[in-house]
């Protein structure tokens, strides 16, 4: 399997030299399908373009090329973190405090691993969540995997990039 952690020191300063921050590198699709998955924003509006995608995209190829962490065939995919995005830095405990959220643990804390609830931020390197007006503590370095989850307010705070050009698109009724 591929070490994400050399495949991030290779990327990072790439995406950041860019003007993006990177959200993510993992790989993904197992055997048959290879995927390494860089997922980036830009800092003011926490989102890319496609144009963006692609540009962070060709802008990879020659160090990826260069370094081969990756001892097999592979698929680049540069992606968006989505409205529905990972929680994968301590400082986006605190961005989208007040958002409903799963967060999944490696092992048991006081006998579970899944939590769902409402992002409190954090204290020092703990993550807050409160699930019915009780607050956990959870270190983010037992954190397995966290993401937002889609609801109303989610969406409204939520600005798409541009919405220019969106009435003219037509639907294909053909297909």
């Amino acid at each position: 399997m591929a070490d994400t952690q050399k495949i991030s020191e290779i990327v990072e300063p790439v995406v950041e030299a860019m003007g993006f921050k990177l959200v993510r590198v993992k790989m993904m699709g197992g055997e048959d399908e290879p995927t390494l998955q860089i997922m980036a924003e830009r800092p003011d509006t926490r989102q890319l373009t496609i144009e963006d995608c692609a540009d962070i995209s060709r802008a990879l190829d020659e160090p990826l090329e260069a370094a081969d962490p990756i001892d097999h065939a592979y698929r680049l995919e540069v992606s968006s973190p989505g409205i529905d995005r990972p929680l994968t830095r301590l400082t986006d405990y605190t961005d989208w405090q007040g958002h409903l959220a799963r967060i999944t643990l490696e092992e048991k804390l006081d006998g579970r691993k899944k939590f769902k609830g409402d992002l409190a931020g954090v204290n020092g390197e703990n993550v807050l969540i409160d699930i019915d007006e009780t607050v956990f503590e959870l270190p983010f370095a037992a954190i397995e995997d966290a993401k937002l989850l889609f609801t109303d307010k989610l969406l409204q705070e939520t600005q798409p990039l541009s919405t220019e050009g969106a009435e003219d698109i037509e639907e294909d009724t053909n297909g």
